[in-house]
């Protein structure tokens, strides 16, 4: 095998919030990593992590394969991280999730190179939620052109820049309450973004099995009522929680997705919410997991509070007591 700073990978939705931490995974383990984006101009970010050149940033659309194509040329490794959970104009789940993984998967296997495809636990043809039956079938187009293609599902990822933490304690600094869609029983078991992007380094690597499903979740099973109770704690704001009724959710919803972040939801968002985010039993035995790929996942505890700390009343952050 080559060494990593002679191995090409081509990183799609590299410039995203996944994307950012994969790109510094790969990074620090010395790979040079070609950044294919919608909007190369808007990547610039990404530079600093890494050494001049070592991250080059191409312009790619999944809904063009010409692009594709010239985005994974050459590339050893092609890492596809790209995902929505609403649809916008022309970038719907099928030309996202579907169409668009199908074109990145034909592109790798046409360039013989290893694919790595994220997707998300909970992808289920026969789901109610158009995003998760759009990726279930992502992750059927992948396998056909790519058999050998890893595959990594996460349960609700948490970071810094992530719309989950940071929505709901955005909320709680905007409104008296906070909604428990279905009463917050819905289990999820968050993993931190950083964990993702090791993961997907360790495959890159060549240290996750060809042609497996990895779930990856954090430490802990938690309800939504309890995440949100966390994030209250974490930010020291007494907030009532109040319970909402899917279908009374599904009817709200139809309106608040025109409303501007963070009070948008959509129906189908409120579908997602009807079914648990866990690691299955099968994946636990089959060391498919964060911990089969030797990695001990970070709780929200322990990171949440260096990014929430901004929504308290006072501002400051407080280190806890150990």
């Amino acid at each position: 095998m080559a060494a990593n700073i002679d191995t090409l990978i081509t990183v799609f939705g590299g410039s995203g919030f996944i994307g950012r931490h994969v790109v510094r995974a790969l990074v620090k383990r010395d790979f040079r990593i070609r950044v294919a984006v919608r909007r190369p101009d808007l990547a610039g970010h990404l530079q600093p992590l890494g050494r001049v050149g070592q991250i080059m940033p191409v312009q790619a659309n999944l809904r063009y394969p010409a692009s594709v194509e010239a985005a994974v040329g050459d590339a050893a490794v092609v890492i596809n991280l790209v995902g929505i959970l609403a649809k916008s104009g022309a970038q719907t789940f099928g030309a996202v999730q579907v169409e668009g993984a199908a074109a990145v998967a034909r592109a790798a296997a046409a360039a013989n190179a290893r694919l790595i495809h994220l997707s998300a636990i909970g992808a289920d043809e026969n789901s109610t939620s158009h995003y998760a039956r759009s990726k279930a079938a992502g992750e059927k187009a992948a396998l056909a052109a790519s058999p050998a293609a890893v595959i990594f599902r996460p349960s609700v990822v948490f970071g810094p820049e992530d719309q989950f933490t940071n929505r709901f304690a955005a909320l709680a600094r905007m409104l008296p309450f906070l909604p428990l869609i279905g009463g917050g029983a819905t289990r999820m078991q968050p993993v931190f973004v950083g964990d993702v992007a090791s993961a997907v380094a360790n495959a890159a690597e060549g240290k996750a099995r060809a042609g497996a499903t990895y779930e990856l979740g954090g430490p802990e099973v938690m309800t939504m009522r309890e995440i949100q109770a966390f994030i209250l704690r974490t930010i020291e704001r007494n907030r009532a929680m109040v319970p909402l009724p899917f279908g009374i959710a599904r009817l709200q919803a139809l309106l608040l997705q025109f409303a501007p972040q963070p009070l948008t939801l959509t129906p189908d968002q409120v579908e997602l919410l009807r079914t648990d985010v866990v690691v299955s039993d099968a994946a636990k035995a089959d060391g498919r997991t964060l911990e089969g790929l030797g990695i001990t996942p970070d709780t929200m505890e322990a990171t949440a509070p260096s990014w929430l700390w901004r929504f308290r009343k006072s501002g400051q952050f407080r280190v806890k007591a150990v």
